[in-house]
């Protein structure tokens, strides 16, 4: 594994980072704690999560599963950098939230935050993560509330998550007048299809020093040979990757994307995670494995070196915007 720091700060983390959102939906209890012992034996020490992860009813399951898993000890905690995150509603299913129980008011980032520390099992948490903008609470009042977790020993770093650019920006200059380290990292959409971010996310995190991790990295598996795995039956395409596979434009898009990987002799899940690592400001994509072998394939793309000719193909395929502004300016 190799390792990069975080952003601005002191703190080394492996250039994959392992998502766990599909812990408790669709891999039960003992089959991700496989993964994740597979994951830190691997040197993947950058683990990410979030409140409502277990979806519906069953919120926090996943970190739930996490604890469980740090509770079996053999340094499992120690060895990893825990980030989750707070925003959403913890209420059941369709439920209405309970005032002050979700978004980023004071009051409920230190309930989130005790309620986090219980379901994993631990007393701090490496990097806590705003899942979204909160347009009704101040970066003054969500900067006092930090502060005390911090000097409370709860959490360590803040970070970002589906933040625009000037909200980066408001972030981090609030924080800097008071002295306040402010965000060290960012988590945005960001892959080979979808490239918006570095039109302003991506900029702004590199100039205020936020780590960005990719989240999606497959664009929700349209990236990882979705049209070879239909065509042998292996996999039927579903989700985000059948709707985006309507547009006949899109369609031939993969397509040129899987014949070009296929001539090289790469896998297209793989050159998608190995594209992302030469991103400048990229420090990690978050790999989300359902299983051991699609962690197995995560693993394989570190050690990828993709070719110029490669890479060019590739910014044909999915060019991006630009730069901002020339992009949609000049």
């Amino acid at each position: 594994m190799k390792y990069t720091q975080l952003g601005r700060t002191g703190l080394k983390v492996s250039r994959l980072v392992l998502g766990t959102m599909n812990f408790g939906p669709q891999t039960d209890e003992a089959a991700s704690h496989a993964i994740m012992d597979a994951a830190q034996a691997a040197g993947i020490n950058y683990f990410d999560t979030a409140n409502v992860y277990g979806w519906g009813d069953n919120k926090g399951r996943t970190e739930e599963i996490i604890g469980t898993w740090f509770a079996q000890g053999g340094g499992r905690r120690d060895k990893t950098v825990l980030a989750t995150k707070v925003f959403g509603n913890m209420a059941g299913d369709g439920a209405a939230p309970w005032p002050n129980h979700d978004r980023l008011s004071a009051v409920n980032i230190r309930r989130a935050v005790d309620a986090s520390l219980k379901r994993l099992q631990t007393d701090y948490i490496d990097i806590y993560q705003f899942h979204h903008i909160d347009r009704r609470t101040p970066f003054e009042e969500i900067w006092q509330a930090i502060d005390v977790l911090v000097q409370q020993g709860k959490i360590l770093y803040a970070g970002s998550s589906n933040f625009p650019g000037y909200k980066i920006a408001q972030a981090n200059e609030q924080a800097a007048r008071h002295g306040r380290m402010g965000l060290v990292s960012e988590q945005c959409l960001y892959n080979l299809a979808e490239r918006r971010a570095e039109m302003e996310v991506i900029p702004a995190a590199q100039d205020y020093g936020l780590g960005v991790i990719p989240w999606s990295p497959l664009h929700g598996g349209l990236l990882g040979g979705v049209l070879k795995k239909e065509s042998e039956g292996k996999r039927r395409t579903q989700g985000r990757s059948a709707s985006a596979l309507e547009s006949t434009t899109v369609r031939e898009q993969v397509q040129r994307y899987e014949d070009l990987l296929d001539k090289h002799g790469i896998e297209p899940g793989e050159a998608a995670l190995a594209w992302l690592l030469t991103r400048p400001g990229v420090t990690g994509p978050i790999v989300g494995p359902r299983t051991r072998e699609q962690l197995d394939s995560a693993l394989r793309a570190v050690e990828l070196e993709l070719s110029e000719e490669v890479l060019s193909g590739l910014d044909e395929i999915f060019p991006g915007p630009g730069p901002s502004p020339e992009a949609f300016a000049w």
